[in-house]
């Protein structure tokens, strides 16, 4: 059962859940791709003592590949961003976890920024502003003007109630 799961008040209802890019592992898939082209490159070599070296040199990156990758992996399975018809949840982090719960009616705005990148690939940083000055910025969050505009629609629907 995830976080935001848990997590829900009485009558709450999750309306959209968010993810992270799989761009965050990117750097991981270079460092094998490096690798295996070492590999390559060494085991077509004709001097033993080079093709040992560039098997040796793939075998590191491979390694380094493996390590670069576990930090994206646990930051992408740890992850939950979600929006209630009551609240926005964000929860990061297994070690160090990052909450955030912010009550709609209390969310001043949701800003979203997004690279040149971000645009071509589909992710972004949203920082959700509540009242009271917090200003929490959350990175390479998938369809970030999407979990936006869930997140307004939400808000719209949570003021129409409070108005009648």
């Amino acid at each position: 059962m995830s976080y935001i799961d848990r997590n829900l008040m009485d009558g709450e209802q999750i309306v959209y859940r968010g993810r992270l890019n799989l761009v965050i592992f990117i750097w991981p898939i270079v460092w094998f791709i490096v690798a295996l082209a070492l590999f390559g490159v060494g085991v077509n070599m004709k001097e033993a003592n080079v093709r040992t070296f560039m098997v040796a040199l793939g075998g590191l990156f491979a390694l380094s590949a493996i390590v670069a990758f576990m930090r994206p992996l646990i930051q992408y399975v740890t992850s939950e961003f979600g929006i209630t018809n009551r609240r926005v949840i964000v929860k990061t982090g297994l070690f160090r976890r990052k909450s955030l719960e912010v009550l709609l009616n209390k969310i001043e705005g949701i800003q979203v920024n997004q690279s040149v990148l971000g645009r071509l690939f589909g992710f972004g940083s949203i920082t959700v502003t509540g009242t009271g000055g917090t200003k929490d910025p959350f990175h390479n969050i998938a369809s970030p003007f999407e979990f936006r505009k869930k997140a307004q629609e939400q808000i719209s629907s949570v003021q129409n109630l409070e108005n009648r």
